[in-house]
């Protein structure tokens, strides 16, 4: 090869690559361009291993050149892409750009679990007639889920609640009446309290059970207490929850831990007590279970019945938030639908 016809040769890669290295637009272009003139198996690759065709008297020039055209394809890449990585950044502000002149978006705001109102809404009326709020642990021992509320072992009471089991004498409570009884050890009367939180029984989940759902207990311990403080307390919380044009009744009924004992309904208010499907045709919907203080619950806690007596009562949370509201199935409440929670 003639010296004119190589350099001319030359100074045409050098442009060519030149160009390829400008012309490339994007990333994967540039690194195209690198492959061909720079990589292994790229055009000054294959001429420095031609170069023992050349005569001796030319390959050290020609070395010094391809040597001295690798480094400037270099450094144009590195320009290049750093030209690409500017105009990228650039054309992502551009496009981010926030206009500091438009009117904001409200962030969506949230709203209470309709659990939470409703148990937010029974404590205020709750302390709004005295009553003190306590809480105690929802892992219990059967002594203070059971005997101790007159429920002692083989008493077919038990066989009224499926009790979660984590050995022999612990247990999650199936109820928060062990609240009373803690509350009950640790002060003398007169005692006022409700006592709210989960509790826990083996039960299948269908439209009307959950195997955990909340309660809310009641319990007040004096002297001269009677029934009619009971069904005073109890109508007037009723009427409070639900309307004071609601209808409230007492009906007897049974539990170890009260005697008498006696179940609550309220007027049912779709069908104001004519009967419908949401009250199963009957008028009435139960909302709670209420009673004297059995005189064993007392001695149970080192009072004497002869001086002190009281109600206890209880209610399901979910039971009172389905009545409000007319929820007709227990898991919309457990299954953080968002159609359903924003009704709320």
């Amino acid at each position: 090869m003639a010296r004119q016809s190589l350099q001319e040769e030359m100074t045409a890669l050098r442009e060519r690559a030149l160009a390829a290295i400008q012309a490339a637009g994007d990333a994967k272009s540039l690194e195209e361009a690198r492959v061909e003139f720079l990589g292994k198996k790229g055009v000054l690759t294959q001429l420095l291993r031609g170069m023992g065709e050349l005569p001796p008297e030319e390959r050290p020039a020609v070395g010094k050149w391809v040597n001295a055209l690798r480094d400037e394809l270099a450094e144009a890449l590195e320009a290049r892409r750093r030209q690409l990585e500017q105009a990228a950044l650039a054309a992502r502000l551009a496009e981010e750009a926030v206009d500091v002149t438009l009117p904001g978006k409200r962030p969506a705001r949230g709203s209470l679990h309709p659990l939470t109102r409703v148990l937010r809404e029974m404590l205020d009326v709750f302390t709004g007639l005295g009553f003190e709020v306590v809480e105690g642990p929802e892992v219990e021992t059967d002594y203070y889920n059971f005997e101790a509320l007159n429920i002692p072992r083989h008493h077919p009471a038990r066989d009224m609640q499926d009790t979660f089991y984590i050995t022999e004498n612990i247990l999650l409570r199936t109820q928060t009446s062990p609240v009373q009884i803690r509350t009950m050890e640790s002060r003398r009367p007169p005692v006022k309290i409700v006592a709210p939180g989960k509790v826990y029984r083996v039960d299948e989940a269908d439209a009307t059970h959950s195997p955990m759902f909340h309660q809310i207990e009641g319990l007040l311990i004096d002297k001269g207490v009677t029934m009619a403080d009971l069904k005073g307390t109890l109508t007037a919380v009723a009427h409070a929850l639900f309307g004071e044009d609601r209808g409230v009744r007492f009906r007897p009924s049974y539990f170890p831990f009260t005697e008498p004992s006696a179940e609550v309904d309220i007027e049912c208010g779709i069908c104001r007590g004519q009967g419908c499907r949401f009250c199963g045709g009957e008028g009435w919907l139960e909302i709670l279970g209420c009673g004297m203080v059995h005189p064993n619950v007392l001695r149970m806690v080192n009072y004497d019945p002869e001086e002190v007596g009281g109600f206890a009562f209880g209610m399901g949370i979910e039971r009172v938030a389905l009545l409000k509201y007319g929820i007709e199935d227990i898991r919309l409440l457990f299954e953080s639908d968002m159609r359903f929670l924003q009704q709320f």
